[in-house]
């Protein structure tokens, strides 16, 4: 029974190396972008906003229309837009009187599929039967680091070896990968997330249970503690240690997503022998401690390598609340699933933007600006003592 959804399971990990490829391939482009068509790069900057703005979109309008036409014709739609997005965006900047609004075009494109993966992998995973749950979802999101630091690598040596000119035969060879997922999720079998004669809870029921207001916190947190510091670690690396942008790349965000996602690989691995509740409780020990060691140590080098740590230390949070949630709330449905991406997104979103505004209040002092962004663990903390102590009342 549990062998026929393998493939259903490795179908839902490309799903997230595909989440990666949107998300972190046309950052790669922007000076490109800005040479090419003769785009300011205030604009430019607008399209990581746009992305993830639709994505949060799609997170909260998903809830109405997922159940409806199911999971199985929601996964291919989503597979489908992610690789449309990557064409057009080969195509749109040249057709359309302003290369500017293609790009948009494309990216709005890709960014719905791209909410809607974030959406539909988690659940599908979580109804596929197998033995640990909490193993399954941390390998999966695992998935997602190696898909960035794939896409990075991979790129990096297409363009150093062809030329960055010659991108947008990069752009069709990775919109190769969703298209063949959309294929592979036709066919693979889906569980069902309910129970038979079971429907997922509602809005209005989802909002008046405590626990769960607890559980949106704790993923708005993952969100904030895990891109806090992944978003700056670049500028922190280049104004700390004065290396290049490209080593500084290397021992900033890749480093961070090197280790988180073996911090997932080995929950992925070995979950059924450690509890979930304490690896969740010690990374947050462990982020508090990488936050204060990158904002407090006076060794650049020192601070650089508590980054890396908080990359470790990020690493079960977002999986693990996910897979708290399933557990708390199994009639939660996709109601609850859309919901705890949207406030994952919030996270992420409201992480780098608190870190950058108290560093600016500071004269552009990011360690400040980290300093004050270790409140996202201390409250992810509060809210696993919270959820442990509401199950033994």
């Amino acid at each position: 029974m549990k062998n026929q959804y393998r493939r259903t399971i490795t179908a839902c990990f490309v799903g997230y190396i595909v989440q990666a490829v949107v998300n972190n391939f046309v950052p790669l482009l922007f000076l490109t972008f800005q040479r090419t068509y003769a785009i300011p790069l205030s604009q430019i900057t607008l399209l990581v906003t746009f992305n993830f703005g639709v994505q949060l979109l799609v997170d909260l309008l998903s809830v109405g229309f997922v159940d409806k036409i199911g999971y199985r014709a929601s996964m291919v739609i989503a597979h489908i837009l992610s690789a449309a997005g990557l064409v057009l965006l080969t195509i749109l900047p040249e057709v359309l009187s302003s290369p500017f609004a293609g790009i948009l075009v494309a990216v709005m494109v890709y960014a719905i599929g791209g909410g809607l993966l974030e959406v539909l992998v988690s659940p599908v995973v979580e109804a596929c039967p197998s033995d640990n749950k909490e193993k399954a979802m941390s390998m999966l999101h695992s998935f997602y680091c190696w898909g960035h630091v794939g896409v990075v690598l991979l790129s990096t040596l297409f363009f150093s070896v062809f030329g960055i000119d010659h991108w947008k035969i990069l752009a069709v060879v990775w919109s190769v990968i969703p298209l063949y997922n959309a294929f592979v999720f036709v066919k693979v079998p889906m569980a069902d997330l309910m129970e038979e004669g079971e429907e997922g809870l509602r809005l209005k029921e989802l909002f008046r249970i405590k626990i769960f207001w607890i559980l949106l916190l704790m993923m708005i947190c993952a969100g904030a503690s895990e891109q806090a510091v992944s978003q700056w670690a670049s500028t922190f690396a280049e104004k700390g240690l004065g290396i290049s942008k490209t080593a500084g790349d290397l021992a900033g965000p890749m480093a961070f997503a090197i280790l988180m996602g073996t911090s997932r690989a080995f929950y992925g691995k070995y979950g059924d022998r450690i509890q979930l509740d304490k690896f969740m409780v010690y990374s947050c020990c462990l982020c508090i401690l990488s936050y204060l060691g990158i904002a407090l140590l006076p060794i650049p080098q020192f601070s650089l390598a508590a980054c890396a740590i908080c990359g470790l230390s990020v690493g079960i949070m977002w999986p693990g609340s996910f897979s708290k949630a399933s557990a708390a709330l199994p009639r939660g449905g996709t109601a609850m699933f859309a919901l705890l991406a949207l406030g994952g997104d919030v996270g992420c979103s409201g992480g780098p933007t608190v870190v950058g505004f108290v560093s600016s209040m500071f004269d552009d002092d990011l360690k400040r600006g980290i300093l004050a962004g270790i409140i996202f663990p201390v409250l992810l903390l509060t809210g696993i003592i919270l959820c442990r102590k509401m199950k033994t009342e």
